[in-house]
């Protein structure tokens, strides 16, 4: 399921990993070590993200920061994205954020 995110423009790698950051599966560019590694970066990257949400309600007080739907780390020629436990590793140049968003929070159901 996770391997039709390779059909959308500039998406080069999708890897799946479990809660505890074991990875499950990975399609794409990267040989199977570095797709352990991204899939252990966006687990770790995850969770400091669920805590950056926990400790903006908390000093705030306002609604929404928590669960966050995602995240989207943009370096200057790729960007990796993830929802829930599906993440990707995309070309700036190729993709359309937006797209591999909608896609990511789909597939992320299954």
């Amino acid at each position: 399921m996770i391997k039709r995110l390779l059909a959308l423009d500039g998406v080069m790698v999708v890897v799946r990993f479990r809660d505890d950051g074991q990875f499950v599966e990975g399609y794409g560019l990267l040989d199977a070590q570095n797709m352990q590694r991204l899939a252990r970066f966006a687990h770790d990257y995850k969770r400091f993200t669920q805590g950056n949400a926990d400790q903006f309600s908390m000093f705030t007080r306002l609604p929404g920061w928590t669960p966050p739907r995602g995240w989207i780390v943009r370096g200057r020629t790729h960007s990796a994205c993830c929802i829930g436990s599906v993440a990707c590793l995309v070309a700036n140049g190729e993709a359309s954020l937006k797209e591999v968003m909608r896609e990511l929070d789909e597939v992320s159901h299954f």
